[in-house]
């Protein structure tokens, strides 16, 4: 069985698989804040006493804090059960959940009002440019795409001018869409930004 987990926005998400890849639950649950205290519950209730033998987890970007969370409980139970691990691009996931077939653009929003923007092209789906980290009017510029998903697309279709948005946030339902070159990173952070938090000088 392989589990799927993203807590990089607002939703905190998982799903459990069959081997051949059939969903056999899932969880979408939009909750803001407290995935900590959200996820380990949602994970028992997926399993339901079943242990995955691989394990995805989303990597950002997103909140510095959110997508750690995922990240932790993924490594543990990886180590727990001897599972595989494997990380994907919270974006990715996003993009192979969005409707239709055309090239899309994802805006997911970020610190201080600023957008994670990335493009895809799809049939295959597959990254068609690098993850920015923008304020909207740049945002506007950089995707090119008529269709933006995701809780920045509204911000980012307003400020352009044209376009489609779909508000939408990532979930782990669609994990097993994602083609392996895009389910198969490292399982750590992609923040997308520098930390806020700076060192002290010395």
């Amino acid at each position: 069985m392989i589990l799927a987990l993203d807590t990089s926005t607002a939703n905190c998400t998982g799903a459990l698989f069959a081997a051949d890849g059939a969903l056999l639950a899932g969880a979408d649950e939009e909750i803001g804040r407290g995935h900590a205290e959200r996820l380990v519950p949602m994970i028992e209730e997926l399993l339901a006493g079943r242990a995955p033998t691989r394990i995805l987890v989303g990597c950002g970007p997103g909140s510095f804090t959110g997508l750690r969370v995922a990240l932790a409980a993924a490594q543990g139970m990886a180590i727990g059960w001897g599972a595989a691990l494997d990380g994907f691009s919270s974006l990715a996931l996003l993009a192979a959940g969005a409707p239709g077939r055309d090239d899309l653009a994802t805006a997911v929003t970020g610190g201080h009002g600023e957008l994670f923007v990335q493009s895809f092209s799809r049939s295959p789906l597959a990254s068609a440019g690098p993850l920015l980290n923008l304020p909207p009017a740049a945002a506007a510029q950089a995707a090119h795409a008529r269709l933006v998903v995701g809780n920045g697309a509204e911000a980012l279709v307003s400020e352009r001018g044209w376009g489609e948005a779909v508000e939408q946030l990532p979930s782990a339902r669609h994990a097993l869409l994602l083609p392996l070159s895009l389910a198969s990173l490292p399982a750590r952070p992609i923040y997308g930004r520098a930390p806020d938090a700076k060192p002290q000088a010395a």
